[in-house]
């Protein structure tokens, strides 16, 4: 394994960890569909496909069936404008058909649930949602819409995530550091972590294994054209390094172990991949186990959960932990298809096999149009989780004794 490779391995793990929405670049389009479908004219437009026979449906036919459902999951990429007004849109439809809803959030910690149990109860405003509850940067443009539509028609809204700093723990310590936070901290993160092999670690340590591919070795002409479009900002970008590396004493290359025997680096990068799906099955968990706790307590309603979809895609990651602790649930997945050709929007058979309904959304911008500025980002943002500290220590229980 070169050091190239083991860097994107890293920042691969690292973006994954926080962010668990897959790059829309990420979406197989090989053996499209037939089906003729209109263009997808501005980033709002979307079309709803039901996989189970390939059809094309309105958003009445769609909250039409998913209104039969116990629970819905609905994947996003963090951000895409067009994802995030259908998720309202899904929202309303589904309450006016069942008025006893709950929307369920990845974008709030369990822990915050008083305080956005308080701003639903008119107790305290939203600037105090957002600094205290630790609202997402873009709960305003994304999130609002939801909680405010929840609070207008006394809906609760679980805050269902894991808090940030047991997953920096688990991520740096892995699983057992979970024993040693104090309560009341442990008891707002999941009590079971299901961390086994299975088809869900498969597609996350594929996911990045396949990224790391991305780097050195890619050798196509585009590629070559988009670096070649930004020589002064790989110049620029290496002088930066060189101060950082400097100032620091440390290389952000390369934030994974490069000495020792292939055999030896190959265990290592695998118990840091084992370390980092430990962090994401955290939240997996901990969203489900908190859908579970409200339905235990509210066993008539019915819920709408949002996500990256990395965490539903295909029934698995937090659906599959919330079908392991409530079985008899009927539920159904959304999964967000980003299109190659906006004219002619097209899906494949491996896209429809990521959920009940696909919705189909146009490309979001290129990030970057070179390699060098992507990996400056990826160095940024490794140094950056890197800083994290876990909070708590094997001495941290005892300190309640």
């Amino acid at each position: 394994m070169n050091k190239p490779r083991i860097f994107a391995v890293a920042a691969c793990s690292a973006i994954l960890a926080a962010c668990s929405g897959l790059s829309a670049s990420e979406q197989a389009q090989t053996d499209t569909t037939a089906v003729s479908i209109a263009p997808l004219v501005d980033i709002y437009d979307t079309v709803w496909i039901r996989t189970s026979d390939g059809s094309v449906r309105t958003l009445n036919q769609v909250a039409d069936d998913l209104s039969q459902y116990d629970v819905v999951f609905f994947g996003e990429f963090h951000g895409h404008s067009g994802i995030h007004l259908a998720q309202m849109q899904v929202f309303r439809a589904l309450q006016q058909r069942y008025p006893d809803m709950t929307l369920s959030l990845e974008q709030f910690e369990r822990d915050t649930q008083p305080l956005v149990d308080q701003y639903l109860a008119g107790e305290i405003g939203e600037k105090v949602l957002e600094e205290d509850a630790r609202a997402w940067p873009n709960y305003e443009q994304s999130y609002r819409p939801l909680v405010e539509f929840s609070k207008d028609n006394g809906l609760p809204v679980v805050a269902a995530n894991a808090p940030k700093q047991a997953v920096i723990c688990v991520s740096k310590k892995g699983p057992e550091i979970l024993d040693s936070i104090p309560m009341p901290d442990r008891s707002w993160s999941a009590a079971e972590l299901h961390i086994e092999e299975g088809a869900y670690l498969d597609k996350y340590r594929s996911f990045i294994e396949n990224s790391s591919t991305h780097g050195a070795d890619k050798k196509d002409s585009d590629d070559a054209a988009k670096n070649d479009r930004c020589v002064d900002s790989e110049a620029n970008s290496g002088e930066e390094d060189n101060k950082t590396e400097t100032e620091t004493g440390k290389n952000t290359h390369v934030m994974a172990p490069t000495q020792g025997t292939d055999e030896e680096m190959s265990a290592m990068m695998q118990a840091m991949i084992m370390k980092s799906f430990s962090s994401q099955v955290l939240r997996d968990d901990t969203m489900a186990e908190s859908i579970t706790l409200h339905l235990q307590d509210n066993p008539n309603r019915k819920v709408l959960h949002l996500d990256g979809n990395f965490h539903s895609a295909s029934h698995l990651g937090t659906v599959e932990r919330l079908k392991l602790r409530m079985p008899e649930l009927k539920i159904a997945v959304i999964n967000p298809i980003a299109v190659e050709d906006n004219q002619s929007p097209a899906w494949t058979a491996e896209d429809a096999a990521t959920g009940d309904y696909i919705l189909l959304v146009r490309e979001v911008p290129e990030m970057f149009v070179c390699e060098a500025r992507e990996l400056e980002f990826q160095r940024k943002t490794i140094k950056k989780r890197m800083g994290n500290k876990c909070v708590y220590s094997e001495d941290a229980a005892h300190l309640e004794e």
